[in-house]
């Protein structure tokens, strides 16, 4: 497991813990699991999870599994498999020994579900669904019992026999465990947990014709490994009574206690992975990975960086009660990270032409610039000026408005590290639109301005014939509303963002960008931070949008 710098501070989790180590619970050890359902990719709430199982584990020397609680073979996928390990992997986090899968202990599952048959706290139940809804009762009326619940252990034993030997159809029947239908618990009204799945198992063919439910499989699971803090979310809280009869009716290896926490809920995002696949599937987005979407690929191919998502893991805290975090303290965390480590490089991306009349045709001045103008161990980027440049359409204006910063006619303005030009002639076509701006340069302002000098401003540039083409794709919230899903009268598809992606075609960067490689990082001077894009080649550079320079959660903490 990758030790990260900072020891974590502690939450109500690690306080339990550490009353347990003090008492000798558990032998003093510590150990955790991660143990995500392979049916979709992981988003930036398993990412919280994540953060906390590894960093608990880390911090008090133990270890944490990574498992795959695989018992829906319908849904699940090697894909989904694959896509988990990697965005852990990437996280920065490596579980103890090797992946585990929920399968790897279906032989013992099932021989735990026999034991409890044995004891006549099991039994085979052919009600149908419905029947069974109608027979559960509702959160203020008891259920009532299965005419089924007296079947006697010899015929439960040859039933599911049959129903794992898979001569029984799916769907005519399923093992219940036999709790208590008047349970104010609905969890403990005979919950189901062996059902017939006639499936075929990414990770055990088709040996099984009945599989386990989550809830039976899990608390099992957890007690074979040994895991001693059984770390999941509120939503399992009900759910819990559950885990712990199971436990205490089962010939288990050791007892894991289970702790709930708050899940992460981010504004302007779904986390459901059903709606997520929706929005995959409809192509509403381009994949799993498509940088709007919360998934943990589709961050870090937007650019945002592990360590980015791991102090913001760490901000937000852990909690037991629920809550909606702002995006935008998702947005200063990778804004923090990359403003200490993207090197700086300038992009014009809806360039405007510049023609500097009175540099020479043909020649070329090189400017060494800092790669970072705080870190020097980044070194330095060289930069080419000429007599045809380009500039940013909208850091022109052919008549300067109040206050304004940048070039307009008759005005200077500084080109960023090399001289202050002056807009002589506007160049327009006979609809009036402006094609190119005719203007000249003062050699005498090369680096600085001589004193009493005036420029209107600082605007970044690119020398039109050395520099590289490139597409940029500008990506935005992929939803209009901060809770899309608040309104139960529309989908939430009504509030996706047109504007959430915005491609840029003809954008032109500094030479030194040629041949990047996917997934680095850069801050364009005045735009915002950028990352390299997997589709990019040597032919044609393509940037995705991580962040804009703009900050907004600093300036929620400081009202």
């Amino acid at each position: 497991m990758t030790k990260h710098d900072n020891v974590k501070p502690s939450n109500f989790i690690h306080q339990i813990i550490e009353q347990d180590l003090e008492k000798g619970v558990n032998g003093g050890q510590v150990i955790t699991r991660f143990p995500p359902e392979p049916n979709g990719y992981l988003h930036i709430g398993h990412a919280k999870s994540i953060c906390l199982n590894f960093g608990t584990a880390l911090k008090f020397g133990g270890e944490c599994n990574l498992r795959f609680d695989d018992t829906n073979p319908e849904k699940e996928s090697q894909e989904y498999i694959d896509s988990i390990i990697r965005d852990v992997s990437w996280l920065g986090f490596q579980w103890a020994g090797e992946v585990r899968y929920t399968s790897d202990y279906f032989q013992q599952l099932h021989d735990w579900a026999v034991h409890l048959i044995k004891a006549g706290k099991a039994y085979v139940d052919d009600l149908s669904p419905e029947q069974m809804r109608e027979y559960r009762g509702t959160l203020t009326e008891p259920g009532r019992n299965s005419p089924y619940r007296e079947r006697s252990v010899d015929e439960n034993l040859a039933l599911f026999e049959q129903m794992k030997d898979g001569t029984l159809p799916e769907g005519s029947c399923v093992l219940r465990a036999k709790i208590d239908m008047a349970a104010p618990n609905i969890n403990l009204r005979d919950p189901v947990i062996y059902r017939i799945r006639h499936a075929h198992h990414h990770q055990t063919g088709d040996q099984w014709k009945i599989y386990p439910s989550y809830d039976f499989a899990h608390g099992q699971s957890d007690a074979i490994e040994g895991i001693s803090h059984s770390i999941c979310t509120l939503e399992f809280e009900d759910h819990r009574p559950l885990y712990d009869w199971l436990l205490a009716n089962l010939p288990v290896p050791v007892v894991p206690r289970q702790y709930e926490f708050a899940r992460l809920n981010l504004n302007y995002t779904i986390t459901s992975k059903r709606k997520l696949k929706q929005l995959v599937d409809e192509q509403h987005v381009s994949g799993w990975n498509d940088p709007r979407m919360p998934t943990i690929s589709g961050l870090r191919r937007r650019g945002y960086t592990p360590a980015a998502i791991r102090n913001f893991c760490d901000m937000i805290g852990v909690t037991r009660s629920n809550g909606v975090v702002d995006m935008a303290m998702l947005e200063a965390a990778i804004r923090e990270d990359l403003d200490s480590n993207a090197p700086r490089a300038m992009c014009v991306t809806r360039p405007l032409k510049v023609t500097i009349t009175n540099f020479a045709e043909g020649e070329e001045e090189w400017f060494e610039l800092p790669a970072h103008p705080k870190d020097d161990s980044l070194g330095s980027r060289r930069v080419s000026f000429g007599r045809n440049l380009l500039i940013e359409q909208e850091d022109f204006e052919e008549i300067a408005p109040r206050k304004w910063k940048r070039l307009a006619a008759g005005e200077a303005v500084r080109l960023r590290g090399a001289y202050v030009i002056r807009c002589d002639e506007v160049i327009k076509n006979e609809a009036g639109d402006i094609l190119e701006l005719k203007c000249s340069y003062d050699p005498a302002t090369k680096g600085a301005n001589p004193e009493g000098y005036k420029a209107n401003g600082v605007i970044h540039w690119v020398n039109a014939d050395r520099s590289v083409p490139c597409e940029v794709r500008l990506y935005d919230r992929l939803f209009t509303e901060a809770n899309p899903e608040a309104d139960k009268a529309r989908s939430f598809l009504d509030f996706i963002n047109p504007e959430s992606l915005v491609v840029l075609t003809d954008c032109r960067a500094e030479p030194g960008l040629a041949n990047t490689e996917p997934e680095t990082h850069f801050q364009f001077e005045r735009l915002g931070y950028f990352t390299v894009d997997q589709d990019s080649s040597a032919e044609r550079l393509v940037f995705n949008r991580t962040v804009t320079l703009r900050d907004s959660w600093a300036k929620i903490q400081q009202s």
